[in-house]
């Protein structure tokens, strides 16, 4: 069982620090409080996958997912950020709130497979950069590298425009199960000079995928 509840978690996340310096590259969005502890709290309650389980965060940003993971009683968390002032702010978050079972690897999520074996992570979670059109299908390519490190269960946020299609890389990598689990709402605040609006709100997914027995 959780040890807190939903609302004492998203006052937690609300501490967490954005970042102080967002790259449009990595497309950069916080995971906003509410999304998050809705998040974690829907995969501890309905799942069990975070209390107790060794966690894996993938494009952490500044620790958003690792430390709501943490707040719910995972037994340790490593978050693997591409960006070192996004790493920066990762490290200061866990200073402020207390948290000390979760660490923060400078790494590309894309060459994981060099640093970890597969099956290494109980649980991986992630956020993941939706694509532009210069990085189209990142976020894919994201979740591939999950459910290759994943013992368990990878959960990870997606466009929901993108349901049909994820659908279909599922039956291509043959996962023996993957749902939507909630439907959420996302606000991307206005971020970037190109952005025209002050907040766009964006329909996702929560998708939990079962890995395969074996590594593929």
């Amino acid at each position: 069982m959780a040890c807190l509840k939903r609302k004492q978690l998203e006052e937690f996340l609300q501490c967490v620090d954005d970042f102080s310096c967002p790259k449009v590259k990595h497309e950069q969005y916080m995971t906003p409080p509410h999304i998050a502890s809705h998040m974690l709290y829907t995969i501890q309650m309905q799942h069990a996958d975070l209390e107790g389980k060794v966690v894996l965060d993938l494009g952490s940003g500044s620790g958003m997912l690792s430390l709501g993971a943490a707040l719910l009683g995972a037994n340790y968390v490593i978050g693997v950020e591409i960006d070192p002032d996004a790493i920066e702010n990762f490290r200061t978050n866990c200073e402020e709130i207390e948290v000390y079972n979760v660490d923060c690897v400078q790494a590309d999520v894309l060459r994981l497979g060099a640093m970890y074996g597969p099956r290494t992570f109980d649980t991986v979670l992630m956020n993941p950069p939706f694509g532009t059109k210069q990085n189209s299908g990142i976020d894919m390519a994201f979740l591939r590298v999950g459910l290759d490190l994943a013992r368990a269960a990878v959960y990870s946020l997606h466009k929901t425009s993108t349901r049909e299609h994820i659908k279909k890389k599922c039956r291509e990598w043959q996962l023996p199960r993957s749902d939507v689990i909630a439907e959420l709402r996302y606000n991307l605040p206005q971020t970037y000079k190109f952005h025209k609006k002050a907040s766009v709100d964006v329909a996702v997914d929560l998708w939990r995928f079962e890995v395969p027995t074996k590594a593929s």
